[in-house]
């Protein structure tokens, strides 16, 4: 396979996955910004989105005040970010328009159709739908496409880099969500097994679809030690981090070269330290720390993907 096909398979399927995270931290700090009545904190519900992309510093370059307003059109639908979920799906469908050849008639459909409806939208539209109405429909377009992906694609390479993709995009945004939310509700981890507010802790089981299965694992009330248990080490929650990373190893495992070994190696050890990993353990060293070397490995490893299969001299 040509690396520029590769690539874009590669890219389309993250910038599905992104407008669809986005979406999902968006909700829950609209849904949490809604049970506080007073305006001051409600607007400091408004920084988690933004410290979980990243994009606290180029937002404050361009807006004075963290608010519902400026975050949800920052985020949501400002062309001028290539982290909102407009720009998202744009370059989606740029990136299925290149290679339009290499992916079914039904995910081209869907992409495009994606796109064409989130050009009509604006503020006015947005708050007509209704702000939740909106995220569920992204949310159920990426459910859509991945759905396409899995029902018609041929089991091949191109395939293999498409969910390669898909999981390398999802095991950093749950380490994020967890990391910053985490800190936002529990600022030390003396405090673990303190009073937290119950609708806190389930917001953030709902940012990833994990609620239910943190209900059907632990029958108990919310903890921080075993809602982090959930989604960094439990191999069958398919947005917890052992998960992702196994994924990603698999798909790496089916698409290697010979410039791959580097990459295979450095996911095969981060797929060992989640492995065998004890959450017990984890918390000991600082839960923080831990998924801030975890985000510096995925970043290594996103690098080192892109070096060993879309690098220029692969081209052809």
């Amino acid at each position: 396979m040509l690396s520029r096909v590769a690539s874009n398979l590669y890219w389309l399927s993250r910038y599905v996955e992104r407008a669809e995270n986005t979406a999902r931290v968006l909700d829950v700090a609209w849904r949490m910004s809604l049970l506080v009545k007073e305006p001051r904190l409600q607007d400091q519900e408004w920084f988690a989105p933004l410290n979980i992309t990243g994009t606290l510093f180029p937002f404050s370059g361009r807006h004075s005040t963290v608010c519902a307003r400026e975050v949800l059109h920052f985020m949501a639908l400002d062309p001028e970010n290539p982290s909102s979920i407009h720009s998202c799906a744009r370059q989606a469908r740029e990136n299925a328009r290149a290679i339009r050849g290499a992916i079914t008639s039904e995910m081209w459909e869907v992409v495009n159709a994606t796109w064409l409806e989130m050009q009509q939208m604006d503020e006015a539209r947005l708050a007509a739908r209704g702000v939740s109405t909106f995220f569920d429909w992204v949310k159920e377009r990426s459910h859509l496409f991945r759905g396409v992906t899995f029902g018609t694609m041929r089991r091949d390479d191109a395939y293999h880099f498409t969910r390669l993709g898909t999981h390398v995009e999802r095991a950093d945004s749950t380490a994020r969500i967890l990391d910053v939310k985490y800190h936002i509700l529990l600022p030390s981890v003396k405090d673990v097994g303190g009073a937290v507010d119950y609708y806190q802790w389930s917001a953030v089981l709902r940012s990833v679809s994990a609620f239910e299965a943190y209900r059907q694992s632990y029958r108990d009330v919310i903890t921080p030690l075993r809602l982090a248990e959930l989604l960094i080490l439990r191999g069958d929650i398919p947005r917890s981090l052992l998960f992702c990373v196994q994924q990603v190893n698999d798909m790496l495992a089916l698409v290697r070269n010979d410039r791959s070994a580097e990459c295979l190696r450095q996911a095969g050890r981060l797929l060992a330290q989640l492995r065998y990993g004890r959450i017990q353990d984890i918390f000991a060293g600082g839960l923080h720390e831990y998924l801030t070397d975890y985000l510096d490995d995925m970043q290594e490893l996103s690098t080192q993907i892109q070096a060993s299969f879309f690098s220029p001299a692969l081209a052809g």
